[in-house]
């Protein structure tokens, strides 16, 4: 009878439970390692071998077959040897395990050559899943007991070497926790940035804590050293603190990628990515094989900033279409469907025209090759960007050093105000934690307009003929208006906010092409 033994193994971003079944047959020494392994897996043979012989164990010279199950899921790591080399211990006898026991256990660590224990990626997201599968004990490197702990319900067991989980598992040795050094303590933010060295755009400014507190997606077009930049670099500091469901979200997310900065600490600083305009469309969206999540999903809960907008891929900007709007990426394979979320933020930043200098003298760009240039953006990724503003270039008076605007701690302030009230809102409703996230059917709950702001509506409409989708979205954003002065209804001066946060539409109205 083959010996079974609990691991896991990662879906995107979450595990499922995998049976690792050994059997020992005569036959020409071997060892077979079947269930759709990527290299690392096969490549277990040689590590398991030297691993078993280092601690002082015989690898037998039999003809040996283990089957990662399910097979029909393809698997990829190198954490698959713990529970491997566990398996052909108790198969041949070596390791005196009785079945239930070892069915109460789950194992997940790669082996090095001198049978220690290595730290693997991915973690978090494997103990939740044995905590779901019914496992009551976990055994793991010491390295990853901090990330695995923060995961309840469970008990877990961190050793350095293979001998040592062997002698505990037998009772010769008692478990004694190992001795992890902590990692650094988290910051809300970097606080090297601040928005007190942002002078002369008090106007924009007041834009950007709108987007901050209701989440919404903004877009600033203006020309070189305005400080689009600037100010984008320092969205983090006003951000509101993560819920606890989406701190485990985002740790689950780095955890999987391999970027889990610190083991033993949820990331509690909502992220801030921003790639190079030349990032393929895989390392914005994802892919890969296996996929990893990509920057959208690196962002998740966090923002996602795109410096000169206009200069990236054309077709990788439309890649973010369908994520933008259902807050989720799916990468399909020939044999494998991986789901990532990516609720994200977007920042994004362009120069209004080639020369980047429209509206100035300097400009000599004709309407046609501006709207050339803007045409780079799609009309949908357009329409799903709720502010799109024109930063103005900053008069020399207003950068004298005298001159000093909010700080990010004050302007947090308002953004953690109007966020409470969201928060309070959609209490009772999952996955939404802010006003960006309602649906169509929560705006009409929550955004009910009085006659004079639908009347101004219904002008802009006319005027400007918008799609349903941005009909919506000034909605949402006149409920994050009324929200900031802690309004409980929408008053038509908040509707006269939204409608006033988009610039490009207005400015592209007064354009002029001559066709021929």
């Amino acid at each position: 009878m083959a010996t079974a033994v609990n691991s896991f193994a990662i879906a995107g971003i979450d595990g499922y439970r995998v049976e690792a079944e050994t059997v020992t047959m005569y036959g020409h020494p071997s060892i077979t390692i079947v269930g759709l392994g990527d290299t690392a897996i096969k490549e277990s043979r040689q590590r398991l071998e030297a691993a078993i012989n280092y601690a002082g164990y015989e690898f037998p010279k039999m003809k040996i077959a283990i089957n990662l199950a399910p097979g029909d899921i393809k698997k990829s790591g190198s954490h698959f040897d713990l529970s491997m080399a566990v398996g052909l211990l108790v198969e041949t006898s070596q390791l005196t395990v009785d079945g239930e026991t070892l069915a109460s256990y789950g194992f997940i660590g790669e082996l090095s050559f001198n049978a220690l224990l290595r730290p693997c990626g991915g973690v978090l997201s494997m103990v939740i899943a044995a905590r779901e599968a019914g496992i009551k004990k976990l055994i793991i490197p010491a390295d990853n007991i901090k990330e695995a702990s923060l995961v309840q319900g469970i008990e877990v067991f961190g050793f350095n070497d293979l001998k040592s989980i062997a002698n505990y598992l037998e009772g010769k040795e008692n478990y004694v926790a190992p001795a992890v050094e902590t990692g650094s303590p988290s910051i809300g933010w970097n606080k090297a940035l601040d928005f007190l060295d942002v002078q002369g755009q008090d106007a924009l400014i007041q834009h950007i804590v709108v987007a901050a507190a209701g989440g919404h997606n903004i877009l600033m077009s203006g020309s070189p050293g305005c400080g689009k930049s600037m100010i984008a670099k320092r969205m983090d500091t006003i951000l509101p603190d993560m819920t606890e469901e989406e701190a485990l979200e985002v740790t689950k997310i780095f955890s999987v990628a391999g970027l889990l900065r610190y083991r033993d600490q949820l990331i509690t600083q909502r992220p801030f990515r921003a790639p190079h305009h030349n990032a393929s469309m895989n390392s914005l969206v994802g892919g890969g094989n296996p996929a990893v999540p990509g920057e959208i999903s690196l962002a998740h809960n966090g923002v996602l900033f795109l410096d000169e907008i206009a200069e990236f891929n054309k077709k990788s900007l439309n890649a973010l279409r369908q994520p933008m709007e259902d807050k989720i990426v799916t990468i399909s394979r020939v044999k494998s469907i991986v789901t990532f979320h990516c609720n994200f933020m977007l920042v994004a930043a362009m120069n209004p025209c080639p020369c980047g200098y429209y509206g100035q003298d300097r400009c000599k760009c004709s309407d046609y090759e501006v709207l050339k240039y803007r045409q780079k953006i799609s009309g949908p990724i357009l329409d799903r960007i709720d502010l799109q503003k024109y930063v103005p270039p900053v008069n020399y008076l207003k950068l004298v050093p005298q001159s000093k605007g909010k700080s990010s701690a004050e302007l947090r302030e308002k953004v953690q105000f109007a966020r409470k009230i969201q928060q309070n809102r959609f209490a009772d409703i999952p996955a939404v934690n802010c006003n960006a996230q309602m649906t169509e059917a929560l705006v009409k709950n929550f955004c009910q307009l009085d006659e004079a702001g639908n009347r101004l509506l219904q002008l802009a409409y006319d005027r400007y003929r918008y799609s349903a989708r941005t009909f919506h979205k000034f909605l949402k954003l006149a409920r994050t208006f009324a929200d900031l002065d802690g309004s409980a209804k929408i008053r038509k001066q908040d509707v006269s906010g939204a409608l006033l946060a988009r610039d490009l539409d207005k400015e592209q109205s007064r354009l002029l092409v001559v066709r021929g």
